[in-house]
């Protein structure tokens, strides 16, 4: 459940921030959406770059965004290695 939210609200983030880009509205920091993806909503963001074309090609948060994945499955393999009934 947990991560089903996650992903939903970060490819609506993605999607506001991609709006206020346009708009040139206020902007949601590149920090909440690296944070966003680091708790479990990196597959939400991935649909939300390609879907919106945001985010692609903007350096660093291209590396930061990749880092922030990897992070997030190393430490879901480790929570689900040291406690192995999460996962029932």
């Amino acid at each position: 459940m947990w991560f089903l939210l996650a992903n939903v609200l970060t490819l609506a983030i993605y999607g506001i921030d991609k709006t206020a880009a346009r708009k040139t509205w206020r902007r949601v920091p590149e920090s909440t959406l690296l944070v966003f993806g680091v708790v479990g909503g990196w597959p939400g963001a991935i649909v939300g770059q390609q879907l919106f074309r945001h985010k692609t090609q903007k350096q660093p948060f291209k590396t930061y965004f990749i880092v922030s994945v990897i992070v997030s499955i190393l430490v879901t393999v480790a929570i689900y290695r040291l406690y192995p009934f999460l996962s029932y």
